[in-house]
């Protein structure tokens, strides 16, 4: 899952990223609403978590634009205008979900993951290709039955791998699909997350390298 917070307070947008990074999401930080709207035109992020009160463009405009699209991100509105009438209203204009400030970090993630889920087609319990499983919800995989001991980025690259269903999934969809933006697009690092996840998943490797287009899981 790739998540945006927009949150211009920066120690909390900071502390709201590394806490969903711990969680295996993938995290990118917009400190007002002209930088979120510029990032969510470049990537397919799945929630937005939104703060009302912003720099620039209101959240509220932000929210109404997105609400408006056909294939738009999930909205959570974050605000510490958490009173009924501030809800009522959030969830008017367009927003999927409302938490007010203070909140349970919990709460917080477990929203983020049922937004998520209402995103796109409901995640089964296990995906399954050949002799490797993952589960997408514990963030647990196996191969032939033997658990595997996997970082959350490889976690994230082969559930990539297994919902393109045995298709060819090019580096740069992998860069956008498992890293956040920090990553640099020229990095070596697909190459190399590749090659840590073949050794995880041992011999015969299940992961094919398809000349001139990605890879793909047999």
């Amino acid at each position: 899952m790739r998540v945006l917070v927009v949150e211009d307070e920066e120690m909390m947008a900071e502390a709201v990223c590394a806490g969903l990074r711990r969680e295996g999401m993938a995290v990118d930080v917009a400190l007002d609403g002209d930088a979120a709207g510029e990032q969510i035109a470049l990537h397919p992020y799945d929630v937005v978590i939104l703060d009302r009160d912003l720099p620039g463009r209101s959240g509220d405009d932000l929210c109404r634009e997105l609400a408006g699209r056909g294939a738009a991100p999930r909205v959570l509105m974050l605000t510490a205008s958490g009173g009924v009438d501030d809800r009522v209203q959030g969830l008017s204009i367009g927003a999927d979900d409302y938490l007010g400030k203070p909140f349970a970090f919990r709460e917080l993630v477990a929203r983020v993951h049922a937004l998520g889920r209402r995103r796109g087609p409901r995640t089964p319990e296990r995906l399954e290709r050949g002799d490797v499983a993952l589960d997408p919800a514990g963030r647990r995989a196996w191969r032939g039955g033997r658990t595997l001991d996997l970082s959350a980025t490889e976690l994230r690259m082969l559930e990539v791998l297994l919902r393109a269903g045995g298709g060819a999934v090019s580096a740069e969809q992998l860069l956008e699909q498992v890293w956040d933006e920090r990553i640099d697009p020229f990095t070596t690092a697909v190459r190399m997350a590749v090659m840590r996840l073949r050794r995880k998943l041992g011999e015969p490797t299940p992961i094919v390298t398809v000349p001139g287009v990605g890879y793909r899981l047999e």
